[in-house]
């Protein structure tokens, strides 16, 4: 099998959605020197996103190997390569003492919040920030990379104190609460302090559920799928321009009080992204005007 170079990771695919999107979004990590790092910052720039918090740092950048499912399963296989990462390595020293108050949301998740210190660092900065502004979080649950099931879910019960938007895959909660439907996790999530709850299912659809009862589903377009992969960051980077165009990300009640109709209106624009990224290789998520047809 021949592996080729592609920028990528969660939060990196999300930022370059947003840029994509024309939503003003910046990147908050460090990025190594290496010439992975230089992908990576060029893949950045190059779809708008500032590197106002990413700092360049001598060592090496986290790799990540994607294999497809062979015949007729198309589930990624992943495997990391991230011992003395520089992004993994990043400590509380290496947050900004503030950020910019134009700052609308701050998006976590993917194995950024499982790997040490790094991991232990963003929660600072999620709790730091945690209510201050819209904080929202993607799981991305990687198997692979949790030694420890107990404490990545106790852990994971704590974001839930700090966010305000959750979006999970069918596999994630699958990982997370095993035989369990979602209905019965969700007064609890919402008394935790989460606004907003997204389940994402695939090839059958997205769903949306309120703490106010509203709720939506919406089908997944019907596409000539080539890969999967980036498709859950494609739909996220593109619930938050929906969010974000409708200042919805002014302030957490203005997320709560959504509407059914606003609900089923998001799901559709971040299906419909998520559909086209899924008919090209790799996370290569939709510009704007693809949007607009």
């Amino acid at each position: 099998t021949a592996y080729r170079p592609w920028p990528g990771g969660s939060i990196l695919n999300i930022a370059v959605g947003l840029g994509r999107m024309k939503v003003p979004v910046g990147f908050l990590s460090r990025l190594s020197t290496d010439l992975f790092g230089d992908i990576l910052a060029d893949q950045l720039l190059n779809n708008q996103v500032n590197l106002q918090y990413c700092p360049r740092v001598n060592g090496q950048t986290t790799l990540a190997f994607v294999s497809l499912g062979e015949g007729d399963s198309q589930e990624p296989q992943y495997a990391f390569y991230a011992e003395g990462a520089v992004d993994r390595e990043m400590t509380v020293k290496d947050l900004p003492l503030e950020l910019e108050k134009e700052i609308k949301a701050l998006h976590f998740g993917s194995i950024s919040l499982v790997l040490e210190p790094g991991a232990s660092t963003l929660e600072t900065l999620m709790q730091r920030e945690s209510r201050k502004r819209i904080l929202t979080l993607d799981p991305n649950v990687r198997p692979i990379v949790i030694q420890d099931w107990d404490a990545y879910q106790s852990r994971f019960e704590r974001w839930l104190t700090f966010i305000d938007v959750l979006r999970l895959s069918e596999a994630d909660l699958a990982y997370l609460y095993p035989d369990t439907e979602l209905a019965s996790l969700l007064p609890e999530w919402f008394d935790a302090g989460v606004s907003l709850v997204i389940l994402t299912q695939g090839a059958e659809g997205a769903s949306a559920y309120l703490k106010s009862g509203a709720q939506a589903f919406v089908p997944t377009p019907k596409v000539l799928v080539k890969d999967t992969v980036g498709a859950g960051d494609t739909f996220f980077s593109t619930v938050l321009t929906y969010l974000f165009e409708h200042n919805l990300l002014e302030d957490r009640d203005n997320i709560a009080q959504m509407t059914a109709a606003q609900l089923e209106a998001c799901l559709a624009f971040a299906v419909k992204a998520a559909a086209i990224n899924c008919t090209r290789e790799g996370a290569n998520p939709p510009f704007r005007h693809e949007m607009n047809g």
